[in-house]
């Protein structure tokens, strides 16, 4: 980590931005890849004055709601026709299937919106709310607003352990 820390502090900004951006945005297609990490390396770096907060806080945000959204419009183009094929149905059988339409007809919002909060299920919701069909302004709103929650509240940690280093 030690190291991870060094080279990205002696990067130029624009670097650090676009790899922070890059890590955030990639766990939607890659969900081992968590972008929390991103974002508190981001505001580790922030605190010690290599970047800016809000910078960070605003690249890690918008580059994994923007590949969220990206999945969930692949999802909503392509998934019902992908989990009709055999090997789609291997993955999810039709009574599954049919079975998350109804928990998202009923709970749609408020399921993103929660979801966002919890790494692994974070990545799978949108997937699955396209699949099903859902309003993309349904998936949307709660996915910008949670997701702007919890990566302040990363970035926000990532700043206070970066400034009580020594204490830690």
């Amino acid at each position: 980590m030690d190291q991870i820390l060094a080279l990205l502090g002696n990067a130029p900004p624009f670097l650090i931005y676009l790899t922070l951006g890059l890590g955030a945005a990639v766990e939607n297609i890659v969900p081992p890849i968590p972008a929390d990490t991103f974002v508190l390396i981001g505001g580790f770096l922030a605190a010690r004055d290599h970047v800016s907060e809000v910078v960070v806080f605003f690249v890690t945000w918008a580059s994994n709601v923007v590949s969220a959204l990206a999945v969930f419009v692949i999802a909503y183009r392509h998934g019902n026709s992908f989990f009709q094929t055999r090997f789609g149905r291997y993955f999810l059988r039709p009574t599954q299937l049919k079975t998350i339409r109804k928990f998202y007809d009923r709970w749609g919002s408020a399921a993103i919106f929660y979801t966002r909060f919890l790494p692994g299920l974070r990545v799978v919701a949108p997937v699955f709310a396209g699949v099903t069909q859902q309003k993309p302004w349904v998936v949307a709103m709660p996915l910008l607003v949670a997701s702007a929650i919890w990566y302040g509240g990363l970035t926000w940690a990532g700043l206070v352990a970066g400034r009580n280093l020594e204490h830690i």
